[in-house]
C-alpha cells in the first residue's frame, strides 16, 4: 500500500470528524470546509458578544497599538482583576501595580506571566485608608490608563 493510499482513509477520518463537530450534512470535502469555515465564524460572532456582556475589552486603536483584554470583577471586598496583552512587556507589571497603590488596593493574591505575553490574574483588596467609592469600571479604566501610559514610553 502507497503512503498516498493510507493518508487516503486517514483525511476522511478528519474530514467526519469535523464534519460532526460542526454539524455539517455535506457529503464532498468542500462543502464540509465551507460549513467548518461558517461555523468558525459562528463562533467569533459569539466570542465578541460574551465579551461585550461581561464587560472583556478587546481595545487595539490608533492611541494604543497593543492588543489588549481589561477585565474587572467586583468581589466582596475588592476586585478580580485580569490583564491579558499579547506581547511580552517588561516593566508593565510595576506600572500596574503602581496604579494598584494609587487606587487602594492591596494584591492580596496574583498570578503572572511575562513569557512570550503578558498576563495578569490578580486579587486586589481594598484597604481601609483610601479604597472608598471605588467600582469595578474605575479600576479597569485606571489599569488602561496604565498600559497606554506605559506603552507610550516603550
Amino acid at each position: 500500500m502507497s503512503s498516498r493510499d493510507r493518508k487516503k482513509p486517514s483525511v476522511y477520518r478528519k474530514l467526519q470528524r469535523l464534519r460532526s463537530v460542526v454539524n455539517s450534512t455535506a457529503v464532498n470535502k468542500t462543502s464540509i470546509i465551507v460549513d467548518a469555515s461558517r461555523y468558525i465564524e459562528e463562533l467569533k460572532e459569539k466570542v465578541e458578544v460574551l465579551d461585550q456582556e461581561t464587560g472583556t475589552s478587546g481595545i487595539s486603536t490608533s492611541q494604543n497599538p497593543l492588543p489588549m483584554q481589561v477585565a474587572v470583577e467586583a468581589l466582596e471586598k475588592g476586585f478580580l482583576i485580569n490583564v491579558f496583552l499579547e506581547k511580552n512587556c517588561p516593566g508593565l507589571l510595576v506600572s500596574i501595580l503602581e496604579i494598584f497603590e494609587e487606587l487602594g488596593l492591596d494584591v492580596l493574591d496574583a498570578r503572572v506571566s511575562c513569557q512570550e505575553n503578558f498576563q495578569l490574574e490578580a486579587i486586589g483588596g481594598e484597604n481601609q485608608s483610601n479604597a472608598e467609592g471605588i467600582d469595578a469600571q474605575m479600576v479597569k479604566q485606571a489599569v488602561m490608563q496604565a498600559i497606554s501610559k506605559w506603552s507610550e514610553n516603550i
